[in-house]
């Protein structure tokens, strides 16, 4: 079973709709932060991808793969932003649970 606060390279991510938290690399934008996302399959809305949880109709927040470093399962509590985890700040790959391609 996986450890609830280790952080995974992306290509192990759940692309089944399921939510999960995601580091967002630092860009022109901001610091990295974390978000709760999911994988799309693609609607009306959007293309297939990872979607920021909080998009709506008309209001997708979508996220390209090289944007997002990494992943960690939902923590089983109930989460808001206040106890949301620090955003990974490791090197890429080599520090990564999971990055074995």
């Amino acid at each position: 079973m996986d450890e609830p606060d280790r952080w995974h390279h992306m290509t192990t991510a759940p692309k089944d709709g399921s939510r999960i938290l995601v580091t967002i690399r630092p860009s022109e934008q901001g610091p990295a932060e974390v978000d709760l996302a999911y994988w799309s399959h693609g609607d009306q809305f959007g293309a297939e991808g990872w979607r920021a949880s909080d998009s709506s109709p008309g209001h997708i927040i979508e996220y390209a793969e090289p944007e997002l470093k990494c992943w960690m399962p939902m923590p089983s509590v109930n989460l808001n932003r206040t106890s949301m985890p620090s955003p990974w700040e490791g090197d890429d790959a080599q520090e990564l649970d999971g990055s074995g391609i």
